[in-house]
């Protein structure tokens, strides 16, 4: 079937159909016609799936693709045409171009943590640069994977953009296809297997992966305004979010003022029982509940620690002073437990950061502009902010991914549309001048060419 499915697909690219942007964005319109009338079924299907809050849902789901797919649709003739850049004087006369030319059929694996946004905002991009497109949304999220086939069926032929379903079989099988380009989100782990199965073919990829995102608090910040955004960017959508603060590193003269004001913060958002409040997400599985369960284990618990593994909570927690090579430290948390180290001087802050791979977000909140600045320069990772947490991924115009370990490529508003294209170079030479320098037979030719090239 799937084999089949992805003939099917290039045969359809083959027509050339796809390559009219008037066919794209006719589509792109549709779509965003369908997402609007369906987002209460949308908010409700990622409710079922792990009880994810309505408010979070529409700020980091819904609203995210809505917004992109109206950029898309408004710009889209736009980022198609051709780009028409300076020549080189050494191909005098000449006009320069860049092509965007679409890579072909492309496979899109979306993770379970957004299973909406990060499954519709790829293709939304892979179909508005020209390609034909295989989604395989998570296996984790059931009811939101079913609403986006629902989707995908109604707004498009099965040729050109199809919603593939189901586990780890499925998966290994969709990459023993061909493709034109892949697109990964999910884990590091993962992450190798793709860019492995992609490799025999030289088959171009986005990962998109995760990492250890430290949070530096240094002594000039304002901590009741550094625990407010940072109990925001944590525990939304349960701390299952690649880009959450996975560890705090702050001054030690600020500790004790910092777990007071979290606390409060804490209290203010989910109130003193979070287990009760409508506002807390729960973590997607009992897989990924035990393994964070773990975590938790002869660990200081200064705040929360408490679970419940028949409703697969656990609440807001942060551990004081973990050991680097404890449970909680070895990798990526992904759920809603802080680790909180203090340090004394930049030394430390160099030791602990440095010995992780690189991250794909940064935090720094301070009132030294200078000194944060530097922080941000000294350190190698995706994206961050100074003073705020997470909030880097809602500007259409950074682009958003890793490095290193975290992550290969990067997306958002036309970076999507780039990241699905190859950039074609074409050189339209004049034919009113042709000049002798550069043809056969050289002599005396030499001094002559290394004189224009060093001027040039």
């Amino acid at each position: 079937m799937i084999p089949q499915l992805v003939n099917n697909q290039k045969n359809f690219f083959k027509t050339r159909q796809t390559l009219d942007v008037t066919y794209r964005r006719d589509l792109l319109k549709k779509l965003l016609e369908e997402l609007i009338s369906r987002e209460h079924q949308i908010t409700e299907a990622l409710y079922k799936d792990f009880k994810k809050p309505e408010f979070e849902s529409v700020l980091t789901e819904t609203a995210i693709v809505i917004q992109d797919l109206k950029l898309t649709i408004k710009k889209l003739k736009l980022w198609a045409k051709p780009k028409r850049v300076f020549p080189s004087l050494l191909n005098f006369p000449s006009s320069d171009y860049l092509y965007s030319e679409p890579y072909g059929t492309v496979l899109v694996i979306a993770p379970w943590n957004y299973p909406y946004q990060l499954a519709i905002a790829p293709l939304v991009g892979a179909i508005a640069a020209g390609n034909t497109v295989v989604l395989k949304p998570s296996e984790l999220t059931p009811n939101t994977s079913n609403l986006i086939n629902e989707i995908v069926k109604k707004v498009f032929k099965p040729e050109h953009a199809t919603v593939i379903q189901g586990g780890v079989e499925v998966s290994t099988n969709l990459l023993e296809q061909q493709w034109g380009y892949i697109f990964f989100t999910g884990s590091v782990n993962v992450g190798k297997i793709v860019a492995k199965a992609a490799a025999p073919n030289l088959t171009p990829v986005t990962l998109e992966l995760g990492g250890k995102n430290p949070c530096i608090i240094d002594e000039t910040a304002n901590i009741k305004l550094t625990a407010k955004r940072i109990v925001w960017g944590k525990f939304v959508n349960a701390g299952q979010t690649c880009i959450a603060p996975d560890y705090i590193l702050i001054e030690q003269s600020k500790k004790e003022a910092f777990y007071k004001a979290i606390q409060a913060e804490i209290d203010e958002a989910y109130s003193t029982t979070p287990q009760d409040s409508k506002d807390f997400a729960r973590i997607i599985n009992k897989k990924n509940f035990d393994r964070l369960s773990k975590m938790l284990v002869d660990e200081n618990c200064i705040i929360g620690g408490q679970t419940d593994a028949d409703n697969l909570y656990i609440s807001p927690t942060l551990i004081d002073e973990p050991k680097l090579d404890s449970e909680v430290m070895k990798d990526e948390i992904f759920g809603p437990i802080l680790p909180v180290i203090s340090y004394e001087n930049e030394t430390d802050l160099e030791r602990i950061i440095l010995s992780y791979n690189k991250p794909l977000s940064l935090y720094v909140f301070s009132t030294n502009s200078a000194k944060a600045k530097q922080l941000m320069k000294r350190f190698s990772f995706g994206g961050g902010c100074i003073n705020d947490t997470i909030i880097h991924f809602a500007n259409h115009r950074l682009p958003f991914g890793g490095v290193g370990n975290s992550g290969i490529g990067a997306y958002h508003g036309q970076h999507t549309f780039d990241t699905f294209s190859h950039k074609k170079a074409v050189v339209k030479k004049g034919n009113w001048l042709d000049l002798p320098m550069r043809y056969a037979p050289y002599k005396g030719k030499v001094g002559v060419i290394r004189k224009i090239l060093k001027w040039l």
